[in-house]
């Protein structure tokens, strides 16, 4: 499972799931050498190892952890030096609230295989989650430096929004904009980045990423559509903030975007 995985439940700013499991190994440069196949039982047990990750994969992705947590112990029980295992064994206690057994899986997936860029980015994130933004921040650093051929999008979306956590918001600017570079069409890069452009002041370039997700009916939400009338509001539109907020009101009443509209709580 390639990218931004589902059933991550950290949300940053607007939208932003910083996780990303993979059910095959990032490895460093290709080599033209042939491996040594490995021993008839050896194989086996890998085979068994992968079918147990593809499964605890898809329950995570169903957000039933503690069935995805037995799945991949059996997975690792069968092949104890499996990255992506560990990697996403991190994951699930990161959900989980096991804090110290989630860093404990992300570092040894990183001793087994230092540059896997997944393991690299779910630590930097799990880091940046617990306010450790100096330590995550470095973990982003070399995920970047390990993807140089990689689509590096979602490493620095990621990284952005930890640097926006962290109050940083020139560097989040920077991250997020080569982010929306690298991949134009991500909404969760647009909606931080408009985001982080109307804290700094910049309602005019905020409005123009926001527009562009609000005009995609699939991505509409309560938060982007409550983003979009902030913005609105600091520009200084009464018009576009009652358009906006009658679509929210409407759509979204319960939620607490539509809490806030009503009680015009624009600038909290």
């Amino acid at each position: 499972m390639k990218g931004i995985a589902r059933g991550c439940a950290m949300v940053a700013l607007a939208w932003l799931a910083g996780c990303s499991t993979t059910t095959t190994t990032t490895s460093g440069p290709v080599s033209d050498v042939r491996p040594l196949q490995p021993a008839p039982e050896e194989a086996d047990a890998k085979r068994r190892a992968q079918v147990r990750l593809e499964l605890a994969t898809a329950y995570f992705g169903r957000n039933q952890m503690d069935v995805a947590l037995q799945e991949v112990n059996r997975a690792l029980a069968a092949d104890p030096n499996l990255v992506n295992g560990y990697n996403l064994r991190g994951l699930i206690n990161a959900s989980l609230g096991k804090d110290q057994a989630a860093e404990d899986d992300f570092r040894r997936a990183l001793t087994i295989n230092p540059r896997d860029v997944d393991a690299l980015q779910n630590f930097g994130w799990y880091l940046c989650q617990h306010k450790r933004y100096a330590e995550g921040n470095a973990q982003f650093t070399q995920a970047l430096a390990v993807a140089q051929r990689r689509d590096p999008s979602r490493i620095l979306l990621a990284q952005g929004v930890c640097h926006a956590f962290a109050g940083q918001l020139d560097e989040a600017e920077k991250a997020l904009q080569r982010s929306y570079q690298a991949d134009p069409s991500n909404p969760s890069t647009s909606v931080n980045l408009a985001e982080v452009l109307l804290r700094r002041g910049e309602a005019e370039r905020a409005r123009f990423h926001i527009r562009r997700v609000n005009a995609n009916p699939s991505y509409v939400s309560a938060q982007t559509l409550w983003l979009a009338a902030r913005i609105e509001h600091k520009l200084g539109n009464k018009t576009g903030v009652r358009d906006l907020g009658n679509q929210l009101l409407s759509r979204y009443r319960e939620t607490r975007e539509a809490i806030a509209f009503e009680r015009g709580q624009f600038d909290e």
